[in-house]
């Protein structure tokens, strides 16, 4: 059975910092590329952080770039997302994507989400 289970979200005051989990299983971790993403109330999905399936690059949303960290361990199967200089503005449920293409059919899986929540 596949699961992606996100953790470490909560409340945190601004300008401080959060450390998300995805632990992933029932699929091999190492052949997925990984995505970070976040919904905003009234918002649309935003991407906000990929690695690839061996780490060995990312992207990162502007709005997000030199204050997030994303990272993956392939021997524990765990991505992760390191925010440090929360905003407001980064409030959102985030949510952890496992990609591949396979014979020219994308494969996705999603995890069920955890909140995170900047405010004094």
């Amino acid at each position: 059975q596949v699961q992606l289970v996100e953790s470490g979200g909560g409340l945190v005051q601004p300008g401080g910092s959060l450390r998300l989990s995805c632990a992933a299983s029932g699929f091999t971790f190492s052949s997925y590329a990984m995505k970070w993403y976040r919904q905003a109330p009234g918002k649309e999905r935003e991407l906000v952080a990929d690695i690839t399936s061996g780490g060995s690059s990312t992207n990162y949303a502007d709005s997000v770039k030199g204050r997030f960290t994303i990272s993956r361990d392939n021997a524990k199967n765990t991505v992760y997302l390191q925010m440090n200089n929360l905003e407001p503005e980064d409030t959102a449920v985030y949510s952890c994507n496992a990609v591949r293409f396979r014979n020219g059919r994308r494969i996705d899986y999603w995890g069920q989400g955890t909140q995170v929540t900047v405010s004094s």
